[in-house]
């Protein structure tokens, strides 16, 4: 089992949570504080209980300082800007894009498939949005992509403004918020979408929040970019790339 000490924060090839590294560190002080106390160092005479109060107020004080510590850097290693855009444009990264703002949660009742009158859908702000996501990505050297949406509409109009290329809709792009229980087959059917697709050529999928988190464990803003890495049937979170102004 993998020691979790601060050290590890700055290992790239390790990984612990902050809470791992907290118990860790507070187990070790609890043992070097009984050490010193079992051989007589760093204690000087005092009653009982004043000294075990100065132990608990010590030992306090240095645990916040561990968590905070933790929460700083026990997170996974992010790629830098740069080597992100490179594998973008080399097409050994993949792009999975939120659409842009489009206020509400869900769909409203009476939500059809193919009639945006019944959908929730793009504001101004998110038409915007979606633009500058695009000029992004051309001033990054990703000119052209394959470009695949979710069929919802407010997903589609992202796509089209982003101005990359065709937009190809993909139905395991789309959105099973209101039906849960097909999250994992959907899931299932996005990876398979990730592993077919056009090799050497830049990949930018637009799709919905809960899609994204299922398959990479990220929470992503409206018009958010998380990065995948792709190696065979293995996806790994390198980046994430705000749009938001």
């Amino acid at each position: 089992m993998t020691s979790c000490g601060p050290a590890l924060c700055f290992k790239s090839e390790e990984r612990c949570t902050a809470a791992q590294v907290v118990e860790t560190s507070a187990g070790a002080l609890r043992a070097r504080m009984r050490n010193q106390q079992d051989i007589g160092i760093g204690y000087e005479p005092a009653p009982h209980k004043v000294r075990h109060q100065t132990e608990r107020t010590a030992m306090k004080a240095l645990l916040q300082r561990i968590s905070i510590l933790a929460l700083l850097c026990c997170q996974p290693a992010l790629a830098d800007d740069d080597a992100l855009w490179a594998g973008l444009r080399s097409g050994e990264q993949v792009a999975l894009m939120r659409h842009a703002e489009a206020p509400g949660v869900g769909d409203p009742a009476g939500f059809k498939l193919g009639d945006c009158a019944t959908q929730r859908n793009l504001s101004d702000q998110g038409r915007r949005q979606a633009k500058e996501a695009g000029a992004l990505f051309r001033s990054k050297g990703v000119d052209r992509a394959t470009v695949y949406s979710s069929q919802w509409c407010r997903c589609l109009d992202t796509a089209s403004a982003l101005a990359l290329g065709p937009v190809l809709p993909q139905p395991a792009l789309n959105s099973f918020f209101d039906e849960s229980a097909r999250g994992r087959e959907q899931t299932e059917s996005l990876r398979r979408l990730i592993r077919e697709r056009p090799a050497g050529k830049p990949l930018v999928m637009v799709s919905h929040q809960v899609n994204i988190t299922a398959l990479s464990g990220v929470y992503p803003q409206s018009g958010e970019i998380v990065v995948l890495k792709v190696d065979g049937a293995q996806l790994t979170v390198v980046g994430r790339i705000s749009t938001s102004k």
